[in-house]
């Protein structure tokens, strides 16, 4: 009986090993280790419902999805992350409708927006927009260890140095700190060093840390040429000092990278378009 058992579950076992040696795994992982750091620093009674709330919510949401359009069950990797993301950005004093509605617009943006091979906006990043837009929500970025001060930040800089490794994405990580910091480093020589002193100290050091290696380069919705990368960090980074400079608007950093998704869209469009358009005939 023991031996038919094992032999049942060891397919299962075999798909959960490679699920957890897979981009996606790793990142769970990575968000469940450093959730559980947070949570214990600012206590898990307070954090953990808005966290469950809306990972269920995201899983729920895309399960159903693809149930409907496929007509298939799937595993909600992508809608499990989605709202772990959600849920370690806002702030968890918000009322637990807001992380769950804000979680539900991640997945559902992720169905509306999509060409025929990936979605086109960052889900996390556009539903955080949209939330603090209509609902007024708050983001303390408290997943990204601002309460652990500088040990945090060792935190974030191994784990998404190592991610970002191994989805062959540094250049556009590092492209996008090094021109961010750059930016607001000559804001600060030109008489606004007050203005822009915040994004060099917790929590919005650690809150970028976090953006870049955790968000900025998700597979689906930016390049993977070297080249394309640089152009696309570049892009955000801009972007988001603008946006920081011209509103102060508290969701900058995920504004700035919905205008880089933006461009992404366009430029895989027009290359799908050009290898669409049929060769010139000779006269």
């Amino acid at each position: 009986m023991s031996a038919v058992t094992f032999t049942a579950e060891a397919p299962a076992l075999r798909s959960v090993r490679r699920f957890f040696r897979t981009p996606k795994g790793i990142l769970l992982l990575i968000f469940t280790f450093t959730m559980l750091l947070a949570a214990a620093k600012g206590g898990p009674a307070l954090v953990l419902p808005g966290v469950l709330v809306a990972m269920s919510a995201a899983a729920a949401v895309d399960v159903a999805v693809a149930r409907l359009a496929r007509q298939a069950w799937v595993f909600p990797s992508g809608g499990l992350l989605s709202g772990l993301i959600v849920a370690l950005v806002l702030s968890p004093h918000e009322p637990l409708v807001v992380p769950a509605a804000t979680a539900v617009l991640a997945i559902a943006s992720k169905h509306l927006f999509r060409t025929r091979f990936a979605n086109v906006f960052n889900p996390a990043s556009l539903a955080l927009v949209l939330a603090a837009v209509l609902f007024k929500s708050n983001q303390s970025w408290w997943g990204a260890l601002p309460d652990l001060g500088w040990p945090g930040a060792a935190v974030l800089l191994v784990t998404g140095a190592f991610i970002a490794d191994r989805i062959n994405k540094l250049p556009l990580v590092l492209t996008f700190l090094g021109l961010y910091f750059t930016l607001f480093t000559a804001a600060s020589f030109t008489g606004n060093a007050a203005g822009v002193r915040e994004v060099f100290i917790a929590p919005d050091l650690q809150a970028v840390l976090f953006f870049a290696f955790f968000m900025l380069d998700d597979p689906p919705t930016c390049p993977v040429q070297y080249r394309d990368q640089a152009i696309f960090g570049a892009i955000v980074a801009v972007t988001s000092f603008m946006v920081f400079q011209l509103f102060g608007w508290l969701y900058f950093l995920p504004a700035g990278l919905l205008v880089g998704n933006a461009y992404e869209g366009l430029r895989r469009r027009s290359r799908q378009t050009r290898r669409r358009a049929p060769a010139p005939t000779r006269a």
